[in-house]
């Protein structure tokens, strides 16, 4: 029985991940070669942009920010978020409760074993981050959680 459950478990771990549950590859307005986005970007920058990795919780500085003005996209400046739907959901990461509409796509992602809405900029394909139903309920319901080393902030003048 208990052989049985270990390859049930691995079976559905394996299975999570599979090619066929993946997105086929996307052209997007702007590319690049690897090598361009690595003279472009920090390593971490490339690593969460380019590589779908997360920055550590509370390392952002656009977490606290609360100045007036837009969030783009740190790899090429498409306007992404408003600051007047940004609000402390307590995660650690800059969250939102909508998107400027349009300029942000979603796809799903299987990399913990288990279905999320993963968030790319529509222009460039840059990961943002993920898209939860546990937001604020008198605005959207939704909580865009979104790594700060993806955005760049341009204060209203």
């Amino acid at each position: 029985m208990n052989k049985f459950f270990t390859l049930l478990v691995l079976t559905v771990l394996f299975n999570c991940n599979s090619n066929a549950q993946k997105q086929p590859n996307k052209q997007y307005d702007i590319t690049k070669t690897e090598a361009q986005w690595k003279s472009q970007l920090t390593d971490l920058e490339f690593y969460v942009l380019r590589k779908a990795g997360t920055e550590r919780a509370f390392t952002s500085p656009l977490n606290k920010n609360y100045e007036n003005g837009i969030y783009l996209c740190k790899g090429c400046d498409t306007p992404l978020f408003k600051s007047e739907h940004k609000f402390d959901s307590g995660t650690g990461w800059p969250s939102f409760d909508r998107e400027i509409k349009g300029n942000v796509e979603y796809s799903t992602d299987y990399h913990l074993g288990y279905a999320r809405t993963e968030e790319h900029c529509a222009t460039c394909g840059g990961h943002l981050g993920h898209v939860f139903n546990d937001g604020p309920r008198n605005t959207t319901g939704k909580r865009h959680c979104i790594n700060g080393v993806s955005l760049k902030f341009v204060p209203k003048k």
